[in-house]
């Protein structure tokens, strides 16, 4: 059972770590300019309920099954393995490169190793911290071997490398909308190159529910719609009365206040590692979907880049940490701002306790992955702080976070010297 994500430390996040709802998320606005490709561009897609379950989905479509073997890069999301463990297959790790590449030598190397023992079936490449790889090189490997490949665009649902738009070049390419949009749940399949006949359909009306409030009140959190706060504070507030009731009355005997066993929503959206094959029919919640359709996505990317620009600016020059990639691509909207830092886990124990959330990408590898099979890979999860830099955040949030994640740096190069 592999862990949870981020710190050790529960503290409250006094900035939102994702997108949360707003009145603006609607509209374009001054700063807006042109729109990158978009995952939902493609010809074929499918709004499922996370990323994982996408992957899942893709693999079958591959006819991925049990004896065959799936290339996974060494740097990942553990959430990336268990959809290659529920098609029957095994996954073989190859090695990235500093810059998160996928190392086309290791997984030559890779192939030859297993030249005619189990089948390698699919390779999945991932688009890290949404900047886009050049995967021209793999794609014509995949086409010449006869192996599909699963494009992973779970950090990456905009962007484009040399006019060549994410998702356009593996078989199938799987995204995660919940990174990028303000909702509480939501992944895409896409593909340019098959059809797509999987059929979805509905989590039933507690699962939409649960998505919609789930949305508005982390929106409320934050102090964003005050005014509909107000409207739907008592409907809010009976429906917390129902549910804890409901819960109680579900638990089973000598265990009150238990859970009930089937959750209302996919545990992706609690920042779990899991992967429940229960979802893996069920499509995005109607309040997800209608969010996708009317974001401005010219906005989305605008204020991405401008966030992370101000982040980059801030932090290059600070000791004791290096910025991740020198120069943000100009077909490129970030998920996060990737820094590396020399004292990590004390700055990141400094800045959960200010209440600055971060993602610790890679942190928590899958068991076996170590220096050996990947030292790159290691080295970027122990010290990799991966800083917001979403559309939702206001300008005196954007400047608290700086100051606040310059002190820690500053404070622990003193520590150290």
């Amino acid at each position: 059972m592999m862990p949870s994500i981020h710190t050790s430390v529960a503290v409250r996040r006094l900035i939102p770590s994702v997108p949360v709802l707003s009145l603006a998320a609607f509209r374009d606005g001054p700063d807006a300019g042109r729109a990158l490709p978009s995952l939902l561009d493609n010809a074929q897609t499918r709004l499922v309920t996370s990323g994982r379950i996408a992957i899942g989905l893709a693999l079958r479509a591959l006819g991925v099954g049990v004896g065959d073997l799936v290339l996974v890069p060494a740097y990942h999301s553990p959430s990336m393995i268990p959809p290659v463990h529920w098609c029957g297959a095994d996954v073989v790790f190859y090695r990235v490169l500093p810059d998160t590449c996928a190392d086309l030598a290791d997984i030559q190397a890779k192939l030859a190793e297993h030249a005619g023992t189990k089948a390698i079936k699919a390779i999945m490449v991932t688009h890290f911290f949404g900047i886009p790889q050049d995967l021209a090189p793999l794609r014509a490997l995949c086409d010449a071997r006869g192996i599909g490949l699963v494009e992973d665009c779970a950090h990456c649902f905009f962007g484009e490398h040399d006019g060549v738009a994410v998702g356009s070049s593996g078989d199938y390419a799987i995204g995660s909308s919940m990174k990028f949009f303000p909702i509480h749940e939501g992944g895409c399949l896409v593909s340019q190159r098959h059809a797509l006949d999987t059929r979805l359909q509905s989590a039933g009306i507690g699962f939409e529910a649960k998505a919609a409030l789930a949305a508005l009140e982390s929106s409320f959190s934050y102090g964003r719609l005050p005014a509909l706060r107000m409207i739907l504070a008592l409907p809010l507030r009976a429906r917390t009365l129902l549910w804890n009731a409901m819960k109680a009355a579900r638990a089973p005997a000598g265990r009150a206040g238990a859970t009930t066993t089937s959750s209302l929503a996919p545990s992706s959206s609690d920042s779990s590692y899991s992967f429940d094959p229960r979802w893996i029919d069920k499509r995005s919640s109607w309040f997800s979907r209608l969010t996708l359709r009317l974001a401005s996505h010219a906005r989305i990317v605008a204020r991405r880049r401008r966030h992370y620009l101000a982040l980059h600016e801030a932090l290059q020059d600070v000791p004791g940490c290096r910025v991740l990639f020198a120069a943000l691509p100009d077909g490129a909207c970030p998920w996060v701002f990737p820094l590396l830092v020399d004292e990590t886990d004390a700055v990141a124990e400094q800045l959960a306790q200010a209440g600055v959330p971060m993602v610790r990408f890679g942190a928590t590898l899958w068991p076996g992955v170590d220096a050996s099979v990947c030292a790159t890979s290691v080295e970027l999860g122990q010290r990799m702080i991966a800083l917001p830099c979403h559309q939702a955040l206001r300008s005196t949030e954007l400047a608290w976070m700086i100051a606040t994640v310059r002190g820690a740096l500053q404070a622990s190069v003193k520590v150290a010297a």
